[in-house]
């Protein structure tokens, strides 16, 4: 089975708000990884790539990677999208389309509380400029939490405001917080996305045989050290999907519905 490393970044920053600290990567860090993708003879291709391989196209080229960021935060404009541009590569950018809806509103609008999101004009620049665009919802809940009726709400609603702003298609999602279900994957398909991005294990490693509307990805932390990325850029280090769902993420998925019905916080990661 070929090992196709997907890496989600969240923001590329030397400071960030105390609840997404642990998915913030500095600028220097994440330059070093670029490097390390370079030095270990990995292939960055464009997401689409992938997906069509999933959907029965031709293969991937040998030791391909793909390169996704989360959430939408304003640094992907200033501080990722030059450092992918000066060095050729191509990335997916999911965008919460309520936190770019509420950009430039006073601190704690929006989804993301006290952080710089990107604005609609910028994600056009972004669109512009090669970078794939694709969804994560409007308000990045937890969707397996949800009513069917909310979750369509939240994916197709997503879609419709992106294609809207961009006047074409987007057919990338990603679930917030890595989490689905069989009947979330459902609503994503029935709303026309082709591909939805997930958080499978913790970390886990695509690859030729992976599930187009549930695909694995690696996640990029800010204790994730040198010699476990390292290890990720040679294949290692994380199991390869597609894989069946463990008994431990259907008891934490019913734990933290059984929470949200009865109006009780749950921690959740901001992927």
């Amino acid at each position: 089975m070929s090992v196709v490393p997907v890496f989600l970044y969240h923001t590329v920053s030397d400071e960030s708000p105390s609840w997404l600290a642990p998915f913030t990567v500095s600028p220097r860090t994440f330059m070093e990884h670029l490097d390390l993708i370079a030095d270990s003879g990995l292939r960055v291709v464009p997401l689409r790539q992938l997906v069509t391989r999933l959907l029965g196209g031709p293969p991937l080229p040998p030791r391909a990677a793909v390169l996704t960021f989360d959430d939408g935060y304003a640094d992907f404009a200033t501080t990722v999208a030059p450092e992918l541009a000066a060095r050729g590569l191509p990335s997916t950018l999911y965008v919460t389309t309520g936190a770019l809806d509420a950009a430039g509103r006073p601190s704690g609008g929006g989804p993301f509380p006290s952080v710089a999101t990107l604005d609609w004009a910028r994600v056009k620049e972004l669109d512009s400029a090669g970078v794939e665009i694709g969804g994560h919802s409007v308000t990045h809940p937890q969707l397996d939490t949800l009513p069917l009726a909310s979750v369509r709400e939240e994916v197709s609603g997503c879609k419709e405001r992106i294609e809207d702003a961009l006047g074409h298609q987007v057919d990338a999602f990603a679930y917030p917080h890595g989490y689905s279900s069989r009947g979330v994957r459902a609503v994503v398909r029935e709303a026309g996305w082709v591909s939805a991005a997930a958080i499978r294990a913790d970390s886990a490693f695509s690859s030729e045989t992976d599930e187009p509307l549930w695909f694995a990805r690696l996640m990029v932390r800010a204790d994730t050290d040198r010699n476990r990325f390292a290890h990720w850029t040679g294949g290692e280090g994380a199991p390869v999907a597609p894989f069946a769902e463990g008994l431990r993420t259907r008891g934490w998925r019913a734990y933290r519905r059984a929470r949200a019905m009865s109006g009780l916080p749950y921690r959740a990661i901001p992927a």
